[in-house]
């Protein structure tokens, strides 16, 4: 445990300060990060991307001890699987602190990698040492273990779900995080690519899965496919008029929630195409931020009160 720390803080202390001055966390000690060939890969972020990702980890922001309440949630940007769209999430993040929840925007590996043995695998392997990162740090970071989220914006809806229906452990280095549990305790979804199967958004499956996966890589990769009774309860939020991913991606993967018996929560607005964000949504399309909050105190993942009262 004491090692581990140490590394934290190194890290922390070397790459704390890119973008916002927030905390970064890799995700992985130096040479022991699966799925490697070894290659020296480095970040490169234009445009407000990320268009290669050397260094898969966290970006940590925290609420004030006074009005933390416990919770926790881990944003994935979006961006097809070819760049990710982080500043965003960093706004998303920032709101959730204002709600007393512990957030982190995930920056994972990109499968277009040369580094990558299994361009498929890297994502879920990266947000799996993600969830066990935060569960392992949790007492000293304020975090309550059974409420801990994911959260998904178009491909990084993909992500999300991926990592809530997934049972497989796939990020196992053999440090001391293995024992803890990646599975996450709720999802948020927002205009979420699901399915690699019809209604897929082809330029996430190209680049998750190459041009010509296989009918076994698709069904893997699908998530309603992968719901089963343990899958966490979710709250997806979808414009009826996005061009980009279809609805349909978030209707299969509700109907296969509810088969399953588990909660779920879809909201279909009549506008926000596939643009829904923190602000400057149209119509309806405004209320998703406060059907959210509502629906994390309803389903008892926000507290109404801060741990230190």
């Amino acid at each position: 445990m004491k090692t581990k720390l140490i590394f934290f803080i190194a890290a922390i202390t070397s790459l704390g300060m890119r973008l916002s001055a927030q905390e970064f966390i890799p995700l992985w000690p130096k040479g022991k990060m699966p799925n490697s060939k070894g290659l020296a890969i480095t970040d490169s972020i234009f445009d407000e991307r990320y268009r290669r990702v050397g260094t898969p980890g966290l970006y940590a922001f925290f609420p004030s001890k006074q009005e933390n309440k416990g919770s926790s949630i881990i944003i994935c940007p979006g961006g097809g699987y070819k760049h990710f769209a982080y500043m965003g999430t960093f706004q998303v993040a920032k709101w959730f602190n204002t709600l007393g929840i512990s957030a982190f925007v995930l920056i994972s590996r990109l499968p277009h990698s040369p580094d990558l043995v299994d361009r498929s695998k890297a994502p879920l392997q990266d947000a799996q040492r993600a969830m066990r990162i935060i569960r392992a740090n949790a007492k000293s970071w304020g975090i309550l273990t059974d409420k801990i989220g994911i959260m998904g914006f178009s491909a990084g809806g993909h992500v999300a779900s991926s990592l809530g229906t997934h049972t497989e452990d796939v990020s196992t280095i053999g440090d001391s995080l293995d024992k803890q549990p990646f599975r996450p305790d709720f999802m948020l979804l927002v205009s979420p690519v699901i399915t690699m199967g019809p209604f897929a958004h082809t330029g996430s499956r190209d680049n998750l899965l190459g041009d010509k996966p296989s009918q076994e890589l698709i069904a893997k990769y699908s998530s309603e496919l992968q719901v089963t009774a343990q899958t966490p309860p979710a709250f997806i939020v979808v414009a009826e008029n996005d061009k980009t991913v279809p609805p349909q991606n978030s209707i299969l993967f509700f109907n296969a929630l509810r088969d399953k018996k588990v909660s779920a929560s879809l909201h279909v607005f009549p506008q926000g195409g596939h643009a829904i964000g923190l602000q400057n949504n149209p119509g309806s399309t405004k209320l998703w931020r406060e059907l959210c909050e509502m629906w994390l105190s309803e389903m008892s993942f926000l507290s109404d009160t801060p741990l230190s009262k």
